[in-house]
């Protein structure tokens, strides 16, 4: 049979067989350099997963607070490490459940959090002090983040002790998912205030989660995943240079978040890819000197948009290719999707095999032995090499428009994506991108499914 050159998602050539010519003068001192140091292409820790796996950190909230509060027991019973908070539509737009625009979407897609006493119930019987928590809050984040502060303080668990993320990225709401409030510009200075406020206040806290993932989901390639990414980045520390704080005061607690995809190779080469470019250009164009400045911290989470409701039980296998590739390419923390999530808001059942699928990669597999498995890969090495390429011309073409804001206002990034998004779904309908279950290996008839279901009457208990 004839071998034949395929084409990678961000399009590049991938070739059949690969060998020492691959890489031509390559330098593995300087194109790789150790597991936890510059420029952190092996990883941002010297031992990566062979001293402690990654973040266990599974995203989830639905109905009310009570509802949310007992899923989130249920998973740090089953062994989660961290909780992640998934906020319903009208929070997340700074809206009041009774609110008209809020009907029929009250605790739909995460949890309605309309005041402190919701905080409160969201996290009772969960100890603060020892949980770190993530938040999926954008526009309103200093408002959340808040609410959280007062309701540790509460349980005697002083700000400086809190461990966790917000989100906070709201470029990616004007390029791929829309939940903003107040234009870009003003935005940002939000942003830049809640830097400044947690490096006084809650020095552990994570300031920022830079997010790919949305734009991945919307059908960015890999490549456009990570330089948009970073453009978003790039903007975000020149935002807090310019408001006065000094690059090493707030970089450390910058933080990245990135979709896997059921493409291995690509997927390691892109994570691999990303953290070079970042240590490059905090250490070049922003002068950052404290190593922490130069690390791309991210967590991962497998990618939603490959989940089909066709034979919904093979999602599991997606699943768990996608979270293999994410742990080989180094990441800090994972969410496991459930399978059943192109339906409805995951069961108890299919959270927790989600959540089990990550505790068989950390142990009963070999993948936390060694750091970064594929270094020295002619394939990956190469891959990584062309992606950095790729990724670097794009953000330069962000750059030469202004920076991402001004890219955001000439429509740059969402043309991109929405082209990118076209030419996938033109591969799905022709049969070119196989799908199983969806456009090969169907089913005559689809076996029933019952959903988890949000009850109406919440939104009236709500108000």
């Amino acid at each position: 049979m004839e071998r034949r050159t395929r084409s990678s998602q961000s399009g590049l050539p991938v070739e059949p067989v690969y060998g020492p010519g691959a890489l031509g003068d390559w330098d593995a001192a300087s194109r790789l350099g150790e597991p936890g140091a510059y420029p952190y292409t092996r990883g941002v820790y010297p031992s990566m997963y062979t001293g402690r796996p990654w973040t266990m950190r599974q995203y989830a909230g639905f109905g009310t607070a009570t509802e949310s509060n007992a899923r989130y027991k249920q998973l740090i019973a089953n062994g989660t490490m961290g909780l992640s908070v998934a906020f319903d539509l009208p929070t997340q737009m700074g809206h009041d459940s009774d609110a008209p625009i809020a009907s029929g979407e009250v605790g739909k897609v995460g949890v309605a959090i309309d005041s402190i006493e919701d905080m409160r119930v969201l996290f009772d019987g969960i100890p603060l002090g020892e949980v770190s928590t993530s938040m999926t809050i954008n526009a309103p984040a200093a408002v959340l983040l808040l609410l959280y502060q007062l309701v540790a303080e509460e349980q005697g668990v002083p700000a400086a002790k809190l461990t966790g993320t917000i989100q906070n990225d709201v470029l990616k709401e004007y390029i791929a998912r829309g939940t903003y409030i107040f234009p870009p510009r003003p935005s940002l200075r939000l942003i830049s205030d809640i830097f400044k406020y947690c490096r006084a206040e809650i020095p552990r806290w994570n300031t920022i989660s830079i997010s790919g993932y949305h734009m991945a989901e919307a059908g960015a390639t890999p490549a456009q995943e990570i330089a948009f990414t970073l453009a978003d980045g790039i903007e975000y520390v020149r935002t807090a240079v310019a408001a006065g704080m000094d690059v090493d005061d707030f970089a450390p607690r910058l933080s990245f978040f990135f979709v896997a995809r059921t493409t291995i190779l690509e997927e390691v080469a892109k994570f691999r890819a990303a953290r070079r470019i970042w240590a490059r250009v905090m250490r070049e164009t922003f002068g950052a000197k404290n190593p922490r400045s130069l690390m791309l911290r991210f967590h991962t989470q497998t990618a939603g948009v490959q989940l089909t409701a066709q034979q919904p039980e093979v999602n599991l296998v997606r699943v768990a290719v996608q979270g293999l590739g994410a742990v080989l390419g180094g990441t800090q923390s994972l969410h496991t999707n459930s399978y059943d999530e192109a339906i409805a808001l995951p069961t108890d059942k299919s959270a927790r095999l989600a959540l089990r699928t990550q505790q068989v990669l950390a142990h009963e597999t070999d993948v936390t032995a060694t750091v970064d498995p594929f270094a020295g890969s002619y394939v990956v090495e190469r891959m990584t090499d062309e992606i950095e390429e790729l990724v670097t011309g794009l953000i330069g073409k962000v750059e030469e428009l202004g920076g991402a804001v001004a890219a955001i206002e000439h429509g740059y990034q969402k043309g991109e994506i929405e082209r990118s998004a076209y030419r996938i779904a033109q591969e799905t309908d022709s049969g070119e991108r196989v799908v199983v279950g969806v456009n090969r290996f169907q089913l005559d008839e689809e076996e029933p499914y019952e959903p988890l279901r949000v009850d109406p009457a919440i939104e009236a208990q709500q108000a």
